[in-house]
């Protein structure tokens, strides 16, 4: 295919923030997981594909196959969409209780 252009597994961007290797980071629409630290304006990989452990609002309680959102000012994974602010990122792959501080998330790639 002449169209073709990369996988799309990891895609590299310019950092927007500074990043640390496994954060999650969001770029409009386009999230994914620092595959390496970053300051401001250096490239980026973002791997976009994949089950990662991630921070979560630790009072939030997820159940295997819920939707998980990023809350971008806070940095952590959420069960709240907060009435579409917080972009959906993958599903949970484990369940998460209240409290606790992390859940494992496939994400939509």
């Amino acid at each position: 295919m002449r169209n073709f252009v990369q996988p799309g597994d990891n895609i590299t961007i310019t950092a927007t923030a500074t990043a640390t290797s496994g954060q999650g980071v969001l770029v409009g629409n386009l999230f994914g997981i620092a595959a390496g630290n970053a300051e401001i304006g250096d490239s980026l990989d973002l791997v976009t594909v994949g089950v990662f452990t991630m921070p979560k609002v630790s009072t939030d309680v997820l159940a295997v196959g819920d939707a998980v959102f990023w809350d971008d000012t806070a940095k952590l994974a959420t069960a709240d969409d907060d009435t579409g602010n917080n972009a959906e990122i993958g599903l949970a792959v484990t369940a998460a209780a209240n409290p606790s501080g992390t859940v494992n998330v496939r994400l939509n790639g």
